[in-house]
């Protein structure tokens, strides 16, 4: 294994996944790695196959290039998030529309009768 692209690609997603609001164990989920196996890919610890690595990519919202290092965004240093997203959406948002997905219909209703009162 490259341990230069490893630590490169695990740092460009922690970094997205952080941007987005989301833990491990959902991207983990939503491209199909148990969570201790995505774990070892953000901690540079392994290489996804290709197949993980677009759905990586596309989960994250974040070019192969900028993933694999190879433009300025791609760069990723500790401390450092990637460029927000165009859509403007709020990371919270995000992920409360990931769960909402999980509900079944009466769960749904029940969380649009908690949201409107709390906008209220």
């Amino acid at each position: 294994m490259n341990e230069e692209l490893g630590i490169t690609i695990g740092m460009a997603a922690r970094a997205a996944r952080e941007h987005l609001g989301l833990t491990q164990a959902e991207v983990a989920e939503r491209i199909g790695l148990v969570h201790p196996v995505y774990s070892r890919l953000e901690r540079g610890k392994m290489l996804p196959s290709v197949p993980s690595l677009y759905r990586l990519c596309q989960e994250l919202r974040v070019s192969p290039e900028t993933m694999l290092g190879l433009t300025p965004e791609g760069a990723v240093r500790k401390g450092r998030k990637p460029a927000p997203r165009e859509d403007g959406d709020a990371p919270d948002l995000r992920r409360l529309l990931h769960l909402a997905r999980k509900l079944d219909a009466e769960e749904l209703d029940a969380l649009l009768n908690v949201a409107s009162v709390l906008a209220r």
